[in-house]
């Protein structure tokens, strides 16, 4: 059985851990920083939800915003 996601309030290393499993945490995060920061229409949007870019933490909303564009890390 596939697991759901959860849409609720992650650490920005642990939503990067799920995008990128495989590899170490400080490279998730970096590949993840640079997935959001290579999409302007992203960042408008996560900032229309009070996101800052040094942030360490997504709101449920901010996640909701992420999936929607990235789709979910399952």
């Amino acid at each position: 059985m596939e697991k759901q996601f959860e849409v609720k309030t992650y650490g920005f290393n642990e939503l990067a851990q799920l995008y990128f499993p495989h590899i170490s945490k400080s490279s998730a995060s970096r590949m993840f920083s640079h997935w959001i920061n290579s999409c302007p229409q992203l960042i408008e949007k996560l900032e229309e939800t009070n996101w800052k870019k040094r942030s360490k933490y997504f709101t449920p909303k901010q996640v909701k915003v992420l999936v929607g564009h990235f789709d979910p890390p399952y």
